[in-house]
């Protein structure tokens, strides 16, 4: 028998060891080995479980909504500290300072019915505060002055009272708890004014403004002391002070430009309502106020043409909002564009169809977007666009049409609860008068 050489007879060859495998056994033995290492140190996440991301802090949203705060964004502002005080709904000075934005925000809203909703959100806010602190002085000093604000004769009716009275309170037991509180002392100094007792109001202003100086309040309630005490310039000194410590709010920018413009000096004004008019947009805020504003000190000039432009301007900011068709049809209605004013008076005091809106913003698109536009209750805020309204639809009456007794129809209702105001009477008097020929 021929055997082949090295052929081993008792082993079966195929078993032989094969050193390529055993590195390549020993290399995926390490991998696995450090799979498992990464695997237990939460290196690793198996597949299919979602990537866990951090979970936003409640000082996140507290510095976030200050950041939007100082940029003049209000909204935004109150988003973030809304979602801070979701996730530490005990934090008082969270709230507090929630609802100071709330409160500053109602500045920037041009109907009754936002305003009152934004300061009743303000107050339920301050009310979870006291609720959870009821002898903190700060607390207290806030809640005053959230319910002085609501006590706004326009937004509160027949509780106004009520809540002024509940306002002093409210200060008087913040400054017994702690008596040099500076903001208490504005505070209360801000209600006190309002009350008409001005004396007093300048005492206590005068005690916040010695250790204040650094509070933006502090020099806004100055500001609006001396303008009720018609130092309109003083005012403007103060308002100033207030934006130097808040340089993007516009309320702040608009309330100098409106006292510059009592005083007349028109372009001083117009420079302050387009500053708040550009820090809108650059922060994207779609706020129709100043261009308003600017247009109103136009008509003062005589400058009926560019009054209008800035006016149109607003409609497209605020396209939903009747209170924005009555203001610039108001400001139509005074630089002479009366055929012009009825359409956006319609919108503002009766509703209208979105043809009419439409017409109301010279849409040229015909695929515009279709606006239905309810209208506004008649209110003190909103009589003028009413009795403004029935004085154009009368005066443009010609035989054969209806605008008369469209006209007759709205200044019935303002007859009906203003009949003791001399001067709206007269307006209406005067239109009535026109309708029936006398």
């Amino acid at each position: 028998m021929y055997i082949k050489e090295r052929q081993n007879l008792f082993r079966n060859p195929k078993n032989q060891s094969n050193p390529y495998r055993i590195m390549l056994l020993l290399l995926l033995i390490v991998v696995l080995v450090s799979v498992l290492r990464s695997y237990a140190q939460g290196a690793i996440w198996p597949p299919f479980i979602p990537t866990p991301t951090p979970t936003r802090t409640v000082n996140s949203y507290m510095v976030e909504g200050s950041t939007h705060f100082l940029a003049g964004n209000l909204e935004k502002a109150i988003g973030s500290y809304n979602q801070a005080v979701l996730m530490d709904p005990t934090n008082t000075q969270l709230l507090i300072e929630l609802a100071k934005i709330q409160v500053y925000s109602s500045n920037t809203l041009t109907t009754d019915a936002d305003r009152r909703t934004r300061l009743a959100e303000a107050l339920a806010v301050m009310d979870q505060a006291k609720a959870l602190e009821p002898n903190n002085p700060d607390v207290l000093a806030t809640r005053a002055f959230v319910l002085n604000w609501n006590a706004n004769p326009t937004l509160a009716g027949a509780n106004s009272q009520n809540l002024q009275n509940e306002a002093e309170s409210e200060a008087l037991m913040a400054l017994q708890m702690d008596s040099r509180n500076t903001l208490a002392m504005a505070y209360y100094a801000e209600i006190l004014t309002d009350q008409y007792k001005w004396v007093q109001a300048r005492e206590y202003m005068a005690q916040a403004m010695e250790n204040g100086d650094q509070y933006m309040d502090v020099h806004r309630i100055q500001a609006y002391l001396y303008e009720v005490l018609g130092e309109y310039n003083l005012a403007i000194e103060e308002y100033k002070k207030a934006i130097e410590i808040n340089p993007n709010l516009t309320f702040l920018y608009n309330s100098v430009g409106r006292l510059y413009r009592h005083l007349e000096q028109y372009d001083v004004a117009l420079e302050y309502f387009d500053q708040a008019a550009s820090l809108n947009e650059q922060l994207g805020i779609k706020d129709p106020i100043p261009y308003m504003l600017i247009a109103n000190t136009y008509v003062r000039m005589g400058e009926a043409m560019v009054a209008s432009r800035n006016a149109y301007k607003a409609l497209p900011l605020s396209p939903y909002n009747a209170d924005t068709y009555g203001q610039v049809g108001v400001i139509y209605y005074r630089a002479r564009n009366y055929e012009g004013s009825i359409p956006l008076l319609q919108c503002a005091v009766r509703g209208c169809d979105a043809a009419t809106s439409c017409e109301g913003r010279e849409c040229e698109d015909p695929e515009a977007e279709q606006i239905v536009i309810e209208g506004l209750p008649l209110s003190d805020t909103t009589v003028t666009y009413y009795y403004i309204y029935g004085s154009v639809l009368a005066g443009l009456h010609r035989p054969g049409d209806d605008k008369c007794e469209k006209a007759l129809e709205v200044l019935a209702e303002v007859r009906a609860m203003y009949a003791n105001n001399p001067t709206i009477m007269g307006i209406v008097e005067a239109s009535e008068a026109i309708c029936s020929g006398e």
